[in-house]
């Protein structure tokens, strides 16, 4: 066991929780969870509050990214105004430990790399960006200096009968610089005040168009957005029209990224409109390997076809490019089936993706589906000799596991 760590002057050293503001998607879910108020916000960051935080990781399985499940073992706390500044996370600082153990093989115990393990114990591993993702761009607009975008198109994805409104909307940035990567997220603004008279917190929706735009070389964004009853943004989105002017905050997410590598296998499992990235991945995937096999796998569950958004187009892409998996829990006539059920169905299929180096898991929708999802995986795993929890874990470190459920 480890002696307490110190600097060379005796000094205990101090572990500190914060969050990764490049990874960090600003969706403010960490702030409204904290039961002590310990997390807050200004135009740039979300931050901890190291003289208000217990510890008591209430924050970690609510957010949508892992960037709250990070760590600092440090002399002197980082201050607010530290965090609100970065950009990126700060490494670990070199500190002198007060004393080192021998482990069983005879290695000298790292008192730093224990500690941090022990800090992530539990909390669900840090996200790492594919190893040949394109470097993101993050927090370009921000609260205090949104970018103004111009309404292209609001679409209509599900059938006038359907049991749900899904609209598939497209921006235009008017010329201004708006580098987003297939996989980040957007802010949107909805306009007037919220309950307590301040504006409204930025909603965030991900990017279902690839980074040249809907069309190549267009330049322009769209989004997936389903209209919730009580849903003040996306009410407000799903009633725009062409020429509507709307403020956006953004790119947001470093980590949930494709890799360039047209090589790279992906394994895509959503819901809903945990679609829109996939639909970017796609379509990127498209335009980068042409006639080639795309190596890509989707399990795609909905309702129903007609409440499925992009039910046709998807139909349209070729099977030597997507296999797709399209799921229904509420067909007449039927029983349910859920995407974790198809994944097992499919088994061979799952299991053999699964198995290459270069495939890479990605997974986006409700945060229901997530137990379902990784049951499956513990029983596919295990039929060809694997203990899914050590795969799962592999593949985060390595950069190829992603998930991003709310």
């Amino acid at each position: 066991m480890n002696a307490p760590l110190t600097d060379a002057q005796g000094n205990e050293v101090l572990k500190q929780h914060l969050i990764d503001p490049e990874i960090c998607i600003r969706c403010y879910t960490c702030e409204a969870t904290c039961p002590i108020q310990a997390i807050e916000h200004d135009d740039n960051n979300v931050v901890v509050d190291y003289s208000k935080c217990n510890l008591c990781l209430d924050c970690i399985p609510v957010c949508p990214t892992g960037s709250i499940d990070e760590w600092r073992f440090v002399e002197t706390p980082y201050s607010l105004e530290d965090q609100y500044s970065w950009m990126e996370m700060p490494e670990q600082a070199q500190i002198s430990a007060g004393s080192s153990t021998t482990g069983d093989d005879g290695a000298l115990d790292d008192p730093i790399a224990s500690l941090l393990a022990e800090a992530h114990k539990g909390a669900g591993g840090k996200a790492k960006a594919p190893a040949t993702a394109t470097k993101a761009t993050v927090n370009m607009y921000n609260l205090g200096n949104p970018v103004e975008a111009v309404v292209q198109g609001n679409y209509r994805l599900t059938d006038d009968g359907a049991d749900v409104d899904v609209r598939h909307i497209v921006l235009d940035f008017q010329g201004k610089p708006f580098p987003v990567l297939e996989g980040q997220s957007v802010g949107i603004i909805a306009p007037g005040m919220n309950a307590e008279g301040n504006p409204h917190l930025p909603r965030l929706y991900s990017v279902s168009s690839p980074r040249d735009g809907e069309r190549p070389g267009f330049h322009n964004v769209s989004l997936t957005v389903k209209r919730e009853d009580d849903g003040v943004c996306s009410n407000y989105l799903c009633d725009l029209t062409t020429g509507d002017k709307v403020r956006v905050t953004g790119p947001f997410g470093a980590t949930f990224l494709l890799p360039t590598d047209p090589d790279a296998r992906l394994l895509m499992i959503c819901t809903g409109t945990g679609s829109a990235p996939m639909r970017a991945f796609t379509m990127a995937r498209q335009r980068t390997v042409g006639d080639k096999n795309g190596g890509m796998v989707m399990f795609f569950g909905a309702r129903t076809p007609d409440s499925l958004p992009y039910f046709g187009p998807l139909n349209k892409v070729p099977p030597s490019l997507l296999s797709k998996h399209l799921v229904f829990s509420r067909m007449p006539g039927q029983d349910k089936e859920y995407v974790q059920d198809r994944m097992l169905v499919e088994q061979d299929q799952v299991a053999e993706i699964l198995q290459d180096p270069k495939t890479h898991v990605y997974i986006c929708g409700l945060k229901g589906m997530e137990d379902g999802v990784e049951r499956a995986f513990t029983s596919i795993a295990e039929s060809f000799g694997q203990q899914w929890l050590n795969l799962r874990d592999m593949m985060r470190d390595e950069g190829r596991y992603h998930v991003e459920t709310y």
